[in-house]
């Protein structure tokens, strides 16, 4: 993909870019991209995610942590996008995760919009500023840093 902004990804587009598969693909729909900067994504939250029969039973709240996951799968869209890097060679992982506040529970039926926006990058080390929001409220926010490396070498 150039840096050209795309409009829309369908979750068989998504599935080409992430390696992440059910329960663990945390991303439905991309409606805006620009590779290497911006991404605006979607994850549709249902009461049949694996996660709610534990978390908790009777009271179905998102875990923090897989909506900093889903902001991070987004965010590495961004970088996977970029032209000239093999999406079949490279993952993105994690390496800091800063300043994150959670606002809002996530629930059953919300439709959770994941804004990643580049801050920097410097070689392989990518860090983003994260704002996942439902019905204009913000849920968390955050800035993640993660590398891109060679599948090879894990």
């Amino acid at each position: 993909m150039s840096k050209k902004e795309i409009d829309y990804l369908d979750i068989q587009k998504i599935m080409s870019m992430l390696p992440h598969r059910y329960p663990f693909l945390l991303v439905d729909r991309v409606e805006e991209l620009v590779p290497g900067e911006h991404i605006k994504a979607f994850k549709n939250i249902t009461m049949n995610e694996p996660f709610f029969q534990g978390h908790f039973p009777g009271l179905p709240v998102m875990p923090g942590v897989l909506i900093i996951e889903a902001l991070a799968q987004a965010g590495g869209m961004i970088v996977l996008s970029i032209d000239g890097i093999d999406v079949d060679d490279k993952v993105f992982l994690f390496t800091g995760i800063d300043k994150v506040k959670f606002r809002r529970p996530v629930v059953p039926g919300d439709k959770l919009e994941l804004n990643v926006t580049k801050i920097r990058s410097k070689m392989s080390i990518w860090k983003m500023k994260c704002v996942a929001t439902v019905d204009g409220e913000i849920a968390a926010q955050g800035e993640v840093s993660a590398a891109i490396v060679d599948r090879e070498s894990l």
